[in-house]
């Protein structure tokens, strides 16, 4: 494989675990972090159960300013992706963000849910009142192509699921590179993959979009398995989470409990806070420690397709901090 020499930062970050849990439990127990400016985000996402937690833990956070929510297709369907979106959104009474629709399907592959771990509705089974809030009928990537232009280095991409509708923003206009302050992307894994030995299932799910957004010249944070595998949300955090009651803190202690129920199955000791992990890298990038290497995906592989392929020494222009 080519190894293009693009100059970039993407990261994988070790996460202390005990903060990422603490910092998920006191955001959604209405806990207030010291003031700092709000950094603009556009939330992409394939809700999902760690999706959610993730969301809630953004919506609910003052140092961040979601300004769209856009749906991919990963953990669930397109369409049961963006019921679940709308529904979070109402949840938190965030009818002011957009919420749109963006790819139907990965770039060249059938789709592979995963319902099995998520639950039958993406939400670990948790039913949700109906939706008080409208979806936004712009494309998804439109909209991120949008709200770039009308906010040029202010705008972070969070992306959270498979990659398609970031790099069907890039293919579309390849001027908001430039003008995106960072993509902070939960994604990836250098040590081996949880779909199959080599890839991780966000990457694996559209391995070409992938890609595109690593290959790009802009600033990339890959948040990856080994921060997610790190940071678990053991049985404590949940019953300090259940010792706090409302609307949004009684649905993530359902999903969490879900959670950490389900990887008890597996021998866990607590629940990977995958996405929740990005969120939390991208309120404060000082919870992680960054190491750069150039990461290419394999798109080819017989056994590795979806593979991020870290060059650990370094010989290559970086375009990863990990």
């Amino acid at each position: 494989m080519k190894i293009l020499q693009f100059v970039g930062v993407l990261s994988f970050r070790r996460l202390n675990p005990s903060v990422s849990a603490l910092l998920l439990i006191c955001v959604l127990a209405a806990f207030t972090l010291p003031a700092l400016a709000a950094k603009k985000i556009i939330f992409d996402t394939d809700p999902g159960s760690d999706d959610a937690l993730a969301l809630m833990l953004a919506l609910n956070s003052p140092e961040l300013d979601v300004r769209a929510i856009t749906v991919v297709p990963g953990n669930v369907t397109a369409a049961m992706g963006l019921e679940n979106a709308l529904r979070m959104a109402s949840l938190a009474n965030r009818c002011d963000i957009p919420v749109a629709a963006g790819a139907q399907h990965p770039l060249f592959q059938k789709l592979v849910t995963a319902e099995f771990w998520h639950g039958k509705n993406g939400l670990a089974n948790v039913e949700l009142p109906a939706s008080k809030c409208k979806v936004d009928s712009r494309f998804g990537p439109d909209v991120i192509i949008q709200l770039v232009h009308a906010a040029p280095h202010e705008i972070s991409l969070v992306p959270v699921g498979p990659l398609t509708n970031i790099a069907l923003a890039v293919e579309k206009d390849p001027s908001i590179v430039p003008l995106v302050k960072e993509v902070i992307l939960m994604g990836g894994s250098i040590s081996g993959g949880n779909v199959n030995a080599a890839a991780e299932a966000n990457v694996y799910n559209d391995p070409e979009a992938a890609q595109i957004v690593f290959q790009a010249r802009w600033p990339v944070t890959m948040v990856g398995l080994e921060v997610g595998d790190k940071a678990l949300f053991t049985q404590k955090y949940l019953d300090q989470l259940g010792q706090t009651h409302g609307p949004v803190n009684d649905f993530i202690y359902a999903v969490a409990k879900y959670l950490v129920s389900l990887s008890a199955t597996f021998g866990s000791a607590g629940a990977p806070m995958y996405d929740p992990s990005a969120v939390a890298v991208a309120i404060d990038p000082t919870l992680v420690k960054v190491q750069e290497m150039h990461v290419d995906v394999e798109t080819r592989g017989e056994f590795t397709r979806g593979e991020t392929v870290g060059n650990r020494h370094g010989m290559v222009e970086r375009n990863v901090l990990r």
